[in-house]
C-alpha cells in the first residue's frame, strides 16, 4: 500500500535561520515558519491564529536560505513531516515536530519583493535544482481588488 508524507507551507520566518554543517561539510538551515489564519466568528469579530512550525532544510537549499532569508521573509515550502523523540537532561521524554526540506520531492521557493522581508528575489529547490523568481509585475488592473479576507493565509 502507497502512503504519502507531504507538507506545503507558505508563510513567514519567525527568526533568521540557523545555519550548522554537518561532518561532510554539507549545510542545514534551521528555522521557525510562521502561517496565519484569519475568519470572521459568528458574532461577526475578525479573529486570527497563528501556528509555528520548525523547519529544517539539508544541501544546496539550505544554501540559498542561509544567503537569501531573514527575519519576516515570506517562503514558499513543499516538504515531509517528522517526528524527532528524545530523553532531555532530567530524564523526560520530549517530542519536537519539524518540516523536512530534503530530496527531490521538496522545494523552497522565496516570495515578496526584493526588499521585503530580505534579500528575496530567488529561491532553491531541494534536488530540483530549480530557481525561481517574482513575477515583480505592476499593481493589478483596475478592476482586479482583493481584501485579506479574500487571502486564505
Amino acid at each position: 500500500m502507497a502512503s504519502v508524507n507531504r507538507v506545503i507551507l507558505i508563510g513567514n520566518l519567525g527568526r533568521d535561520p540557523e545555519i550548522r554543517y554537518t561532518q561532510a561539510g554539507e549545510p542545514i538551515a534551521n528555522f521557525s515558519l510562521a502561517t496565519s489564519e484569519r475568519w470572521t466568528g459568528k458574532d461577526g469579530q475578525k479573529q486570527e491564529r497563528t501556528e509555528w512550525h520548525r523547519v529544517e532544510v539539508f544541501g544546496k537549499t539550505a544554501q540559498v536560505v542561509r544567503d537569501y532569508c531573514s527575519k519576516g521573509k515570506q517562503v514558499y515550502l513543499e516538504g515531509s513531516i517528522h517526528y524527532d523523540e528524545w530523553t532531555d537532561k532530567d530524564g523526560n521524554k520530549r517530542n519536537t515536530t519539524k518540516i523536512r526540506v530534503s530530496g527531490p520531492q521538496s522545494r523552497l521557493v522565496l516570495l515578496g519583493s526584493r526588499g521585503e522581508g530580505g534579500a528575496g528575489g530567488g529561491g532553491g529547490g531541494g534536488g530540483r535544482g530549480a530557481a525561481e523568481k517574482d513575477a515583480g509585475g505592476g499593481p493589478p488592473a483596475d478592476d482586479f481588488q482583493v481584501s485579506d479576507d479574500d487571502v486564505p493565509f
